[in-house]
């Protein structure tokens, strides 16, 4: 509708006499008013969330550098004080405001607070007791206290928080607990860090599906970022380098590249998609680089791995418009 248009209706409103001047006044006020754009709640509730967290985090750096400033002076009972006793609190705290749907943030960043101290707290009653808090069997001794706890506290109060603390714990368990059983064993050499790696991406993969299946939808996009993140950077790194790259690695990689591209439309999971197509431009500049700047001089090879790499953004964009906007994971 042009300029002339919207007068002419208004010329035939007033000469109708169905409302007053003073009311189409009033509805021109009201119509100009929601054309200004304004900030949405949940828009509003994203930027208070991260300004919260952000100040948790603020908070509890501040608390770690002055206790660290003065830990040799500290007496025994305020250093146990000033981790656990803190942590402990932070826990009841977010307990209190669980009581009010309200306080949900507050509560979060309490719990927040909490499971960061924690573990300090536990390391400094080991290491008070006389244990090397360093080795392999007492860091799986706290990290399986620290499962078993956020895990019990999930069954009792039903948060997805302390589900999310129970998996990141749970994952550190698994790396220590498989140090302590090697115990510096060669049982894949020096690539032994990178197969568990790769088991433990490969089982946020699983657990993020079973999530998506029980409509946990924030655990599920934590567990395909830093899963998918974590298997395609280890995968890459598996192939190595020439002279001493691994060929089989090398000619999985593209494979497991377009598995990943197609798993992103069928799971609807933008993570998918942005991370298999940021490590699709590595894996093309690392092939390019490795086999090509030789015998086609680098200059060429940036040229091939260019037009690659603007392949590989139509398809992003093409795969992309398959997954829509009110999905995207």
């Amino acid at each position: 509708m042009d300029k002339q248009q919207a007068v002419d209706i208004v010329k035939k409103i007033g000469a109708s006499r169905i409302i007053g001047k003073e009311e189409l006044d009033l509805a021109y006020d009201e119509g100009a008013r929601s054309g200004v754009p304004e900030i949405s709640d949940s828009k509003r509730s994203r930027i208070a969330n991260i300004l919260f967290y952000v100040g948790g985090g603020i908070v509890f750096l501040g608390v770690a550098i002055l206790i660290g400033e003065n830990w040799n002076a500290l007496g025994s009972l305020v250093k146990i004080i000033s981790t656990l006793g803190i942590s402990i609190l932070a826990y009841f705290l977010g307990l209190f405001f669980s009581r009010d749907k309200k306080l949900n943030i507050l509560k979060s960043v309490s719990y927040f607070i909490s499971a960061i101290l924690m573990p300090v707290g536990l390391g400094v009653i080991f290491n008070l007791a006389g244990f090397n808090i360093a080795s392999a069997g007492i860091q799986s001794l706290i990290s399986a206290i620290l499962l078993s706890f956020y895990l019990l506290s999930y069954f009792l109060a039903k948060e997805d928080i302390f589900l999310l603390f129970s998996i990141i714990f749970g994952t550190w368990l698994f790396f220590a607990l498989t140090d302590f059983i090697v115990a510096g064993k060669a049982l894949f050499g020096d690539k032994f860090m990178q197969y568990r790696v790769l088991l433990a991406a490969l089982s946020y993969l699983f657990l993020g599906y079973y999530f998506s299946n029980i409509g946990k939808k924030g655990l599920r996009s934590f567990l395909y970022g830093v899963g998918i993140f974590a298997f395609l950077g280890i995968a890459l790194v598996l192939g190595g380098w020439r002279p001493n790259q691994n060929i089989v690695w090398e000619l999985i990689y593209p494979f497991l590249i377009v598995a990943v591209l197609l798993l992103s439309v069928y799971l609807k999971s933008n993570s998918f998609l942005v991370f298999g197509s940021l490590y699709l431009v590595g894996y093309i500049f690392k092939i390019t680089s490795e086999y090509f700047s030789r015998s086609l001089g680098w200059p060429l090879a940036l040229l091939v791995a260019g037009l690659l790499i603007i392949a590989a953004g139509y398809s992003f964009f093409y795969i992309r418009k398959k997954i829509t906007p009110d999905v995207l994971k």
